[in-house]
């Protein structure tokens, strides 16, 4: 199952105005329907399923994966993880995103076969603009996001150890906004 093929005609239904997204929310339901239109059955497709569901005692970045699909009668498992940012916050946010890639990361290891996290934008300052170093060059620079990657704002200290290595590649749509998609 291509997972990530579906995830990628899911924009161009959006590119191309067949499907409306306006928030996170919209975002999680629309691509989970679009996803349970393309999945065979028995293949279940749900929203906000708690990682311990599949293991009850799983630790992770967090805890309720966006949407899962998952077939009921053996372990085939796969993971998405969503952001469509809003409020500007654009450190913060990406802080976020890596937040998701660790989780995926962790999800991975808890034996799921395949996990995303996906980002989608309509500000172009999440992929450009004058800052370019720290957290944003991962998202305007094309840096590598791997090893530490440290909270850039707030009293709070937080980082996330990332295992793997991966680089964010914006992919544009028709009205102006841009998306990735991270298989991890």
């Amino acid at each position: 199952m291509n997972i990530e093929e579906y995830i990628h005609e899911f924009f161009s239904e959006v590119s191309s105005n067949k499907v409306d997204i306006y928030n996170e929310f919209s975002l999680q339901h629309e691509l989970g329907i679009f996803l349970r239109n393309k999945v065979p059955n028995p293949y279940k497709v749900e929203f906000e399923r708690n990682i311990r569901f599949f293991h009850p005692n799983a630790k992770c970045a967090k805890s309720e994966i966006d949407i899962v699909i998952y077939h009921p009668d053996n372990h085939m498992r796969y993971a998405i993880e969503l952001k469509y940012p809003k409020n500007g916050q654009y450190p913060e946010s990406m802080f976020h995103f890596v937040k998701d890639i660790k989780f995926m990361e962790q999800v991975k290891d808890l034996g799921f076969c395949e996990n995303f996290a996906v980002t989608y934008v309509e500000d172009n300052l999440f992929y450009s603009g004058s800052k370019r170093d720290g957290i944003y060059g991962f998202f305007r620079n094309g840096e590598l996001i791997h090893g530490e990657v440290n909270k850039p704002t707030g009293r709070k200290k937080e980082s996330h150890i990332i295992e793997g290595t991966y680089k964010i590649e914006w992919l544009p749509l028709e009205n102006d906004s841009k998306y990735y998609v991270l298989s991890i």
